[in-house]
């Protein structure tokens, strides 16, 4: 079913006094989200809940910006990060995304809550670009471990090069 999604190019927006609400389990399986997500997304609730969260996926996302999330979240730290959605009739939309884990009595992670807020429509000028290069480093290779990789290491190597070219 959300293969078959294709972007449609159309951003859609929420008011910037609504916030977007997800739950996760441990294994990225939605278990609450909020009629703000429901409504903007575009999927109903009962499509939602029981669904991987990565059904709101774009491709204009760098698979090593989600590696980092799932990185840090699992190490039980918060992260926050921008993050163009796509809803399920291929609109998109920018949010910023604060992502913490769930801890449960015993101390360990139980799940993922998400709250995603509007972005600053500066803050997206200057990180789609950034995206794009990370995109395209991933695009020169097949597999997605690969293109992970590739991708976490490009931002580096172009800081060493940086670095030679002033000295």
């Amino acid at each position: 079913m959300r293969r078959e999604i294709q972007p449609s190019g159309v951003e859609r927006f929420f008011d910037e006094d609504e916030i977007i609400v997800s739950k996760t389990d441990t294994n990225g399986l939605i278990t609450y989200a909020n009629d703000v997500f429901i409504r903007v997304s575009g999927w109903s609730e009962a499509e939602l809940i029981g669904a991987p969260h990565s059904i709101i996926r774009h491709p204009d996302m760098p698979r090593c910006v989600f590696k980092l999330l799932w990185d840090t979240i699992g190490a039980g730290s918060e992260i926050f990060a921008y993050v163009v959605n796509m809803a399920k009739n291929g609109d998109h939309y920018w949010v910023l995304a604060h992502v913490t884990p769930t801890f449960g009595p015993d101390g360990r992670i139980t799940g993922y809550h998400s709250n995603r807020r509007t972005p600053r429509r500066e803050a997206v000028r200057e990180i789609e670009p950034i995206y794009r290069t990370l995109l395209a480093e991933e695009a020169k290779h097949a597999g997605k471990l690969d293109q992970v990789e590739a991708s976490t290491q490009a931002p580096a190597e172009r800081a060493r090069e940086r670095q030679h070219e002033v000295r």
